[in-house]
């Protein structure tokens, strides 16, 4: 071996006989080789030409896609291959070619809803809601029409893809008489996929089904809505998207937002009773018909048709397997259409820490609008008031204690100039501060009891902001020269702020502050403009109750400071109060 290896490149003339028998029988059996080869698919086809053609004649277009693939096997098992090639255009007829010819649209339209489909990918365009408006007065659009993404409703699959991209393929649409539906279709006779649309009349509810195949074989899909949801002209529009889902077994609504997505789809499976996709205002849920449910989030960076900017928005695909048959909500996070579809669906509307006290005030002023004044401005002002005179014992309370702190202003001045000069360090400021405790003491005077109205509104104006935060009801309610009491007002100088300032510095002046160091008073009369400056741009219905607050406060206020029980309080203190060696007091 080592002589023939060597022969290549140094011939030796003693050994060529040798190596040119060597060459030759190499020759041979390359010459062999290739024979074998080049006569086999020939002697092939002479063995087996009729059945190829009598099931070609039968269906040639179906039978084209698979024709590419099968003379892949010959080489390596030439028996096998000749049995299979046969069954492959028998399944033909089975699965005839189903396509349009060029793209077309579909507009939908109920009481509810004005939908436009488009057959290529058998998508959604545009999905607007009639009964809510966007900034422009038109129907609100819940589609980035902008958006670099596929459209709702395209396809998406993980592991195993068909060999024909769908989402691009032109689907035969076929519309329902009632107008209430359509359907789309597409095969090429391997690849097979169909969707099909039913709504409702006069409900916020749809019947969604969908499913790929190929070659016969199922595949799992997933449904899709990218490239964000819901109001684009919102403010933080981008921010309040979410992708969620409620557990059954831990009984939790879960959320995921395009930052948990930023570095890659996330996914989650289980009994899931409903999952989808939601904005502040407006969610699109599905609702699975087995309760199984596989949930991807996305993050998608797209433009919108407000802000050519892209930003990061919010996505996701649903899927119950190879074949979905799902309830479809898209609309409003109103808390009486989701509870009649689904109790559970209530909890897309997120109230927050203080919904034990935010949702009850959101129905009790819900049921107001409803019931008594059909407006939500003057609502809340009703609410409001009735709030003010249930805590009015709880008020009055304080501003006793308040009145009694004025009445022992001088006996407190008189204990301050005693030790008037002593550090704060000083062991002595202790018995100060017991002096004027014990004077409190004495005469049953609360020193914190001033702080109670201000504590009182606290919990109030925290639910209060959630109601105006997360309540469809209150986007785009008007109230006066209000256009939306969700939102700040559009007037170049906004009237309810500063309205709020002026009654916040009557109700200082007219709250006793006796006892309270000169520096701090000077201090607390930069509180109404601190309040001001954080309500300017809150919304008008939240500066809206806090200003009935404050009004009521102050007709409280001035109807306590002319009772009879103020002036008691204020000699009763006057009576005990200690006289000097003078004689005055």
């Amino acid at each position: 071996m080592e002589d023939t290896s060597n022969g290549a490149t140094t011939p030796n003339q003693p050994q060529k006989k040798k190596e040119l028998s060597m060459e030759l029988r190499l020759l041979l059996a390359l010459v062999l080789m290739g024979g074998v080869m080049f006569t086999t698919p020939y002697f092939m086809r002479m063995v087996s030409p009729q059945p190829p053609q009598q099931q070609a004649g039968k269906s040639a277009p179906a039978a084209a896609p698979a024709t590419p693939s099968a003379p892949v096997q010959p080489p390596a098992q030439t028996p096998t291959v000749a049995a299979a090639k046969p069954q492959q255009p028998a399944a033909a007829p089975s699965a005839p070619v189903v396509a349009a010819e060029k793209e077309q649209y579909h507009f939908l339209e109920t009481d509810l809803y004005q939908i436009t489909f488009s057959n290529r990918g058998g998508v959604v365009t545009h999905w607007l809601l009639k009964e809510h408006k966007a900034a422009n007065g038109k129907p609100l659009e819940l589609v980035n029409t902008a958006a670099k993404v596929p459209r709702p409703f395209a396809f998406y699959f993980k592991n195993q893809k068909p060999s024909r991209d769908l989402n691009q393929a032109l689907y035969a649409m076929k519309p329902d008489a009632d107008g209430l539906g359509v359907s789309f279709e597409f095969s090429d006779g391997n690849v097979k996929a169909r969707k099909v649309f039913r709504f409702e009349k006069r409900r916020y509810l749809s019947k969604i089904s969908a499913e790929v195949s190929e070659g016969g074989k199922q595949i799992p899909s997933w449904i899709l809505w990218r490239g964000g949801f819901g109001d684009f002209a919102a403010t933080g529009a981008a921010s309040t998207g979410y992708v969620l889902h409620y557990d059954e077994a831990t009984g939790k609504l879960v959320k995921n937002g395009h930052k948990d997505a930023k570095d890659g789809p996330i996914s989650a499976s289980g009994r899931f009773l409903f999952a989808g996709i939601e904005d502040t205002y407006f969610a699109a849920v599905f609702l699975p018909g087995n309760g199984n449910m596989d949930v991807v989030a996305f993050s998608d960076s797209t433009p919108t048709v407000v802000d050519q900017a892209e930003q990061l928005f919010a996505g996701t695909a649903v899927s119950e397997g190879t074949s979905n048959e799902i309830a479809l909500f898209v609309g409003p996070k109103d808390v009486d259409i989701l509870r009649a579809i689904n109790p559970k669906l209530e909890q897309v509307v997120d109230f927050g820490w203080f919904g034990f006290l935010a949702k009850p005030l959101f129905l009790v002023v819900n049921w107001v609008t409803t019931h008594l004044i059909p407006n939500y401005g003057w609502a809340i002002i009703v609410v409001t008031v009735a709030l003010n005179f249930l805590l009015f014992p709880l008020k009055i309370t304080s501003m006793k204690s308040m009145k009694k702190m004025q009445a022992l202003a001088p006996q407190i001045k008189a204990i301050g100039d005693k030790y008037k000069g002593i550090s704060m360090r000083d062991p002595r400021k202790g018995e100060q501060n017991q002096e004027v405790m014990a004077l409190y003491k004495k005469h049953g005077v609360n020193p914190m009891g001033g702080c109670v109205p201000m504590l009182l509104q606290i919990p109030f104006f925290f639910a209060f902001y959630k109601v105006f935060t997360v309540s469809v009801e209150m986007r785009g309610a008007s109230w006066l020269w209000v256009a939306d009491l969700s939102q700040p007002e559009t007037l170049p100088i906004k009237i309810l702020p500063i309205a709020m300032i002026v009654s916040q510095f009557v109700m200082q002046k007219m709250t006793p502050t006796a006892g309270v160091d000169p520096a701090q008073q000077r201090m607390m009369l930069f509180m109404p403009l601190v309040f001001g400056f954080m309500f300017y741009y809150f919304s008008s219905g939240l500066v809206l109750y806090y200003l009935t607050s404050n009004v009521v406060g102050i007709a409280q206020q001035w109807f306590f400071n002319r009772t009879s029980t103020a002036e008691a309080l204020a000699r009763s203190i006057e009576i005990t109060a200690p006289k000097k060696k003078n004689g005055r007091k």
